[in-house]
Order: C-alpha cells, then sequence, then structure tokens
C-alpha cells in the first residue's frame, strides 16, 4: 500500500483547515491537506459575517472573548493573506446595522443594545429614521435599529481562493481524497488512511472535518466531539446598476419576530440567509426555506422584489450542544480538534490557525483556547 509522510496532517480543506495548513506551513513545517473537494463545502456557502456582537448571546463570554480576538485578527490575516496569494482576501470593514420591523421586535433588539453594553461591547441605538438615513431603501417600516461599527463582513469565497493559493505557494500538499481512518499506534494517532487506499504517516493529526469530524474511524468513540449537522440555506442575489448600492452596510434584520441578514458585495452581490434546520446531512434547498427567506428580506428591502435571483444553496454548519468550537488536544495523543464552529467559522479563521498552530509548535494549547477542549462535554 502507497505510504507518504508528513509532519502535520490536516483532515479537511476548508478555511479552518486551510487556512491552519498555511500557519504550520509558514512555520516550516511539511503539511498534507485531504479533502475530495477542497473549498466546497460549508465554507463556499456562508454568507461571510464577522459578527461578534450582533451575535452575541446570554451565557457565551468565552465564546465572545474568542470572537472578539478572532475579528481584531482579521485586518492582518487578510492582508498577509492578500499578499501571499496576489489576490482579494475578501474582507470588508463596513459596520453591521441591526433592524427591528414593528414594535415587539424593536423591544428585543432594545434589551440586546444592553446586554450588549453591559458587556462593554460598543453599539449605538438608532430611532427608525436614523435607520433610514444609514440605509436609505430600507422599509418604512422599520421602527429602530442598533449600529455595530465593529461587526464586518468577509466574501468568503474570495477568502476560500486565497487561501488555497496560499497553501499551494507554501508548499502544501493537498490531497484530493477523503480520509476513512484515522490510523493509531496504542493511544496515539500517527497518520490517516484515504479512501483510495494510501495513508499519509504524520507526527500530528488534526481533525478540522467540520460537520463530519465525529465521524472519523479510529477515534474512540467517547472521544470523537460531539458535532452535528445544522443546515442553513443561503441565497444571492444581483442588485441592477441602477439601484446600487442597495445596502452599504451588512443589514441584521428581525421582521415579526423572524431574523435574516443581508450582506452585500462589492460589484451588486446581496447574500440573504440563513435557515436554520436539522435535517441531518441533508442539503437540500427546500421551497419553505426560499419562500421564507426571500419574505423576510423583502419586508426590510422592498427593493428585493426587483433583484435577479441567482443561486439558492444550502451548506451544513458544524454545531456543538453549547454552540462553540472544539479546539486543541482530543484525548488521544497526537491528534488535535479545529471543529465545530456553528455559525462562526468565517469569523473564526484566524485565530482558531493561530491556536492550533501554536499548540502543534510549543505542544501547549493557549490560555484563549484551553475553554474550549473536547473534554468538556466528557466532564461535565
Amino acid at each position: 500500500m502507497p505510504e507518504l509522510t508528513s509532519d502535520v496532517v490536516v483532515v479537511g480543506a476548508g478555511l479552518i483547515g486551510l487556512a491552519t495548513a498555511w500557519r504550520l506551513a509558514a512555520d516550516g513545517m511539511q503539511v498534507t491537506v485531504c479533502d475530495p473537494t477542497p473549498g466546497t463545502q460549508t465554507s463556499t456557502v456562508a454568507a461571510g459575517m464577522l459578527a461578534p456582537v450582533t451575535e452575541v448571546e446570554y451565557g457565551e463570554d468565552d465564546l465572545l472573548a474568542l470572537n472578539l480576538a478572532s475579528v481584531a485578527a482579521w485586518p492582518g490575516f487578510a492582508a498577509e493573506l492578500q499578499e501571499i496569494a496576489g489576490m482579494p482576501a475578501g474582507l470588508h470593514e463596513t459596520g453591521t446595522l441591526a433592524v427591528a420591523y414593528d414594535v415587539d421586535d424593536a423591544a428585543a433588539l432594545r434589551r440586546l443594545a444592553d446586554h450588549q453594553r453591559r458587556l462593554g461591547l460598543e453599539v449605538e441605538e438608532l430611532s427608525g429614521r436614523e435607520s433610514r438615513k444609514r440605509e436609505p431603501m430600507l422599509a418604512q417600516g422599520v421602527s429602530g435599529g442598533v449600529w455595530v461599527p465593529g461587526d464586518h463582513s468577509v466574501d468568503n469565497r474570495q477568502a476560500v481562493a486565497a487561501l488555497l493559493r496560499a497553501v499551494e505557494l507554501s508548499g502544501v500538499t493537498l490531497i484530493r481524497e477523503r480520509v476513512v481512518r484515522v490510523i493509531t499506534s496504542g493511544t496515539t494517532a500517527v497518520g490517516v488512511q484515504l479512501e483510495n487506499g494510501e495513508s499519509v504517516h504524520a507526527g500530528v493529526v488534526i481533525g478540522a472535518a467540520g460537520p463530519w469530524s465525529g465521524q472519523l474511524d479510529g477515534v474512540p468513540q467517547e472521544l470523537r466531539p460531539p458535532v452535528r449537522p445544522v443546515k442553513g440555506e443561503v441565497l444571492r442575489l444581483r442588485v441592477p446598476e441602477a439601484y446600487r448600492p442597495a445596502l452599504n452596510h451588512t443589514v441584521r434584520a428581525t421582521a415579526r419576530g423572524f431574523s435574516v441578514y443581508l450582506v452585500p458585495r462589492p460589484g451588486g452581490e446581496l447574500v440573504v440567509g440563513a435557515t436554520s434546520t436539522e435535517l441531518g446531512y441533508d442539503t437540500r434547498v427546500l421551497a419553505g426555506g426560499v419562500f421564507a427567506l426571500l419574505r423576510d428580506a423583502r419586508t426590510v428591502l422592498p427593493i428585493t422584489d426587483e433583484l435577479e435571483f441567482v443561486e439558492a444553496i444550502a451548506g451544513l454548519r458544524p454545531a456543538t450542544p453549547d454552540n462553540a468550537p472544539v479546539l486543541g488536544p482530543s484525548g488521544l495523543d497526537g491528534l488535535l480538534w479545529a471543529t465545530g464552529h456553528y455559525r462562526n467559522g468565517v469569523l473564526l479563521t484566524p485565530v482558531t490557525a493561530q491556536i492550533i498552530a501554536e499548540t502543534v509548535r510549543t505542544g501547549v494549547l493557549p490560555e484563549l483556547g484551553k475553554p474550549f477542549l473536547a473534554a468538556r462535554f466528557t466532564t461535565q
């Protein structure tokens, strides 16, 4: 059976896996990444919001700290990636406007703004008129808003393309095959077996397979991360020249209790998302999901009716029981996790790559990553 060797083998070539491989290669390591379809799963579907503030939830202080560290790291990460790859990394620092459509929506938004301020986050409450001044094409029914200058967005497809180029230029070996098993020797991971029968032996294995991470054979069942797929449907619309820009900033809206976000891209694309359903590994786009997204989008942005429908696509978010990622040592020597990022995969790309690269380099998980060990699910 053919056998390859590497310092590190990364299972999964989404944003997280590619960024981690790039960082490790920059540290002088020989890195191999295994994925049958690099960059084409969850990472290509996402809307690319960098939203540590507007997505903050009660009781998630450790996750907030991780998210804030990563949004702060994105400008430097993007600049370095763009320089290395010679192509755009997709970062758009435009801020985010959260808006509410009716009175009940506005009350919920005010409660969230109060919580954000108590956490020391930068937010500014706006009236409906002030919100429409920032975004003139919003519906007249918009009753209030919250301006969040530090939440931005990334064109995730540009970021994936740049990372694929960066890993190539950094000497990373990309094998377009599915990993079927982690190879172990006693209690130590020593490589992976591929679907074609080949194997890659390595001193470190990194599991970055998103919603498929918990399915890696060879890892004892009790050490597999409790990652499950949560389906999200996303629409891509095109704004005619005459109506550009339909939006100047990312808009996160609550309309009659339903949430929708609208992410503008330079060049006239508008990304609308996202549904959230637990249907296993089903990635079919369903009519009900498309209807709900268009219904809510046109409620807050009436011009939606005049936009060209370009694409409807579904992806699988890798969710965990506490909605936080799984990072670092797995309990099996030689195997590290970089998975379970749920709704924050794009946001957490730079900090995850940094944490995992430092762990490989030093043998010690940085403090920022310690709340996210897989062991938290077995010691509760």
